[in-house]
């Protein structure tokens, strides 16, 4: 096996399907060596002392499959280059946990002690970016169980994830946590079971995750995008991409915070409802439990087109008020509120059921079809079938746009931009800004793509951007990219 930090080896079979986070050695010819070197550099002026690991945990782009993850469905995402980075060392006599950020500006140092560890979230706006972290460890805390230890550990923090774009910076906060905790604890480091730690931990800070960015940030490969199944258990599936194709991501540079908004949580809190209303229409006495439309599927054993009939059939008003919900479900009002609506969607008063289950089956269907063209275009290169890739990456935008209503002002410009350029795309990760994933046929394609898109949209931004961005010619905000490998753990 080989260990040289550009992406090569970093998975390790332990056992009958047991994947590892691997030891390695980081080498200088990696494309990380000179980013490490300087968080290592940090390190020591800060803590006067060298780290003992590096932890690498990648950001992600979805390819196809947007809010379909906790329903239950599977999504093909792919690891992108841009990760979150940590130097760490433990204080074995010590509970002390020392967090610093390279970004010192924007972020400013924190400390806790281990033994009393808590998480404040304040009552407006979004998380401080410690708290992210300190869901990672408190995932592995309560993992353990009796067997934690309160050892202390020393962090520096680097990261080149975009905030609040819909690369997953936040859960790639969250998931090196859970690696670089597990390690210090002397846990098994099991892919399956720490991207599950951590989809579950992010909760901390009040998301909902359904398990993807935290599934593609550990079982990511390099050449490959990866069908990921959550149901009936974690599985990831290598998916080989079109030989030619080249994604490219362009950031709109509006940002939403999912934890300091309730968008998110609304979608999912709506997503259930729809999947109780349809449950008790179809008479299972256990529809209180069933939150999840693959759980629906599954106990009324539905295939899509069944599922997206009995959807059109039965969730047939555009909006759905709170009395309409309560004499349906034959609940009280007070019931809706403390049984079916989250800390942060009481406040809703509307509810849009069918189009957010039209999107979720759907969309889940265009997952299927996505894999099963790219197996058959693996056997033989089809125009006809990378054609039909376009499309399902168009349908899918259109689909967020109308139904599931998280698109935004300025991402439309982006795929207006797409299409003028005859290019597929759509808006990836949670929406209301962030990003957009656009497929073009080669890397000259891709060149020409993203020309067009500073010309037309970035040498447009208003001035504070510009000044911020324009230096480096936009290349930290629209970039070509290649599938990555998973979290990376390297030895000093």
């Amino acid at each position: 096996m080989t260990a040289n930090g550009n992406g090569n080896g970093t998975a390790q079979l332990l056992g009958a399907g047991i994947e590892i986070v691997a030891q390695q050695k980081l080498q200088p010819e990696s494309k990380i060596y000179d980013r490490v070197q300087q968080l290592v550099a940090f390190f020591k002026q800060q803590f006067g002392a060298d780290p003992e690991f590096i932890v690498r945990v990648p950001g992600r782009v979805n390819i196809i499959g947007e809010h379909v993850d906790y329903c239950g469905y599977s999504v093909l995402p792919m690891a992108v280059s841009q990760s979150i980075f940590l130097a760490v060392a433990k204080n074995p006599d010590d509970s002390e946990l020392q967090l610093r950020n390279l970004e010192e500006a924007k972020f400013a140092g924190y400390d806790a002690d281990l033994k009393t560890l808590r998480i404040e979230l304040p009552k407006s706006g979004g998380p401080a970016w410690y708290n992210y972290f300190l869901c990672g460890i408190k995932g592995i805390q309560e993992n353990l169980g009796s067997q934690w230890k309160p050892t202390g550990m020393r962090i520096a923090v680097d990261g080149n994830v975009p905030l609040a774009a819909g690369l997953s910076s936040s859960s790639a906060m969250v998931s090196s946590a859970v690696l670089a905790t597990a390690h210090v604890q002397g846990k098994k480091l099991d892919r399956r079971e720490l991207a599950s730690i951590s989809a579950k931990c992010e909760q901390y800070i009040g998301t909902h995750s359904g398990g993807m960015d935290q599934a593609i940030a550990y079982l990511g490969r390099v050449g490959c995008a990866h069908h990921i199944e959550f149901h009936p258990k974690l599985k990831g599936t290598p998916v080989t991409l079109p030989a030619g194709k080249c994604f490219v991501v362009a950031n709109s540079l509006a940002q939403k915070n999912k934890a300091a908004s309730s968008d998110y949580n609304e979608r999912v809190v709506e997503c259930r409802l729809a999947t109780r209303w349809l449950a008790k229409h179809k008479g299972l006495v256990n529809w209180e439990d069933i939150v999840r439309f693959i759980d629906l599927e599954e106990a009324c054993q539905m295939d899509n087109e069944t599922f997206e009939k009995l959807i059109k059939d039965n969730l047939t008003k555009w909006n759905y008020t709170r009395a309409d919900i309560c004499k349906e479900l034959g609940v009280t009002e007070q019931e809706l509120e403390t049984k079916f609506l989250s800390a942060n969607t009481r406040h809703m008063e509307q509810f849009k059921l069918r189009q957010r289950a039209l999107h979720v089956i759907q969309e889940s269907g265009r997952v299927a079809k996505f894999r099963k063209i790219c197996e058959q275009l693996a056997a033989g290169p089809s125009k006809e079938g990378a054609k039909q890739l376009g499309e399902l990456m168009r349908q899918s935008h259109e689909s967020l746009r109308e139904l599931y209503e998280c698109s935004h002002p300025d991402v439309e410009r982006l795929i207006a931009i797409s299409n003028e350029q005859k290019v597929s795309a759509r808006v990836t990760g949670a929406g209301w800004g962030g990003c957009i994933v656009a497929m073009c046929d080669s890397i000259e394609a891709a060149d020409d793509y993203i020309k067009a898109l500073k010309r037309d949209y970035y040498a447009h931004l208003p001035t504070h951007l510009l000044e911020r961005h324009q230096p480096n010619n936009f290349s930290e905000v629209v970039f070509a990219t290649l599938p990555g490998n998973g979290a990376e753990l390297y030895v000093q």
